[in-house]
């Protein structure tokens, strides 16, 4: 193991990021639709997830569907270097293993939840920033606070102008959380999965990439399915508007959102999106796991030829 751990899990991450960004455009509407509104009393311009393929391109252009892109780009770099090279630095010691030498679910959910936390923290501005420019749309299909930024610079720069470093970090106490629930289940569900199909393979010509497919694709569901509610939170804190002195309009932390979004929407509200989440972390996960298992072997074949 090296420095490199953390850079391949960057560049993994951001090669994933480029097919899977249109989904996260997706989600982050149908999140943001309905916001704090009773079921069948809100527009609803976005019915399913095809539907808003549809909508979003008809309406916003399709060049919309990869809105978001640069801070995108930014935040899953910064998210998965942390996250993705702590998690591998921890594993090839021995951190994640059992006395016997198999995998460990809770060692490695710790381990993976450690990074994903590091990670989440500091790429919080582009979170946000990113949530910014996802949820911007014309005026018949708009969800949400619509933030008026013409791309990610300037709207670092406007952010900054006005509320300072703390602006830029609004949210940050949820995208924690966040991280530390969908990590660790992907990572222990990546991991344990990989172990076993190592230890039983379901062919004599099982290959390395098949095992990493399929540990990703495991690993993407329990994300999925543990990180949604959190993920719903994070969108409503990141996306709303704030006053002169930086507090936000509709929600004043993450409890405060929490029992806003239950009073109001009901424990559905707290799934809005999950559909388009799940397309999207499904194929985002295993993308960046098996890129990273692939940019790895590639580096390892590179040092033996030397």
């Amino acid at each position: 193991m090296d420095g490199t751990d953390f850079l391949l899990g960057g560049v993994g991450s951001m090669a994933a990021t480029l097919i899977t960004n249109p989904l996260e455009v997706v989600k982050t509407r149908m999140q943001l639709q309905g916001e704090l509104a009773a079921k069948g009393t809100y527009h609803k311009p976005y019915r399913s997830v095809v539907d808003a393929f549809i909508t979003i391109a008809k309406n916003d252009g399709y060049a919309a569907l990869q809105k978001g892109l640069a801070p995108s780009l930014c935040f899953q770099f910064i998210l998965n270097s942390c996250r993705l090279g702590i998690y591998n630095t921890a594993n090839e010691h021995g951190w994640t293993k059992q006395s016997n030498g198999n995998q460990s679910i809770l060692k490695s959910a710790f381990w993976g939840a450690a990074g994903g936390f590091v990670g989440s923290a500091l790429a919080s501005p582009f979170f946000m920033l990113r949530t910014h420019l996802q949820s911007q749309a014309k005026a018949e299909i708009a969800v949400g606070y619509q933030h008026q930024h013409s791309g990610m610079i300037s709207a670092m720069k406007d952010i900054f102008r006005k509320h300072g470093v703390q602006g830029l970090y609004r949210g940050v106490a949820v995208t924690m959380p966040r991280a530390l629930l969908g990590s660790g289940g992907q990572l222990a569900a990546f991991g344990y999965t990989k172990d076993f199909l190592v230890r039983h393979p379901v062919s004599a010509q099982q290959s390395d990439t098949f095992v990493s497919t399929v540990a990703g694709a495991v690993g993407g569901t329990v994300m999925a399915i543990t990180m949604t509610p959190p993920d719903v939170i994070a969108t409503r804190l990141y996306n709303q508007g704030v006053d002169a002195k930086g507090r936000g309009i509709y929600y004043n932390g993450v409890v405060d959102c929490f029992v806003k979004i239950l009073k109001a929407e009901g424990v559905a509200g707290l799934y809005k999106g999950f559909w388009p989440h799940y397309m999207r972390i499904g194929p985002h996960a295993t993308l960046v796991l098996l890129f990273f298992d692939e940019l790895k072997t590639m580096r390892r074949k590179y040092y033996e030829a030397k």
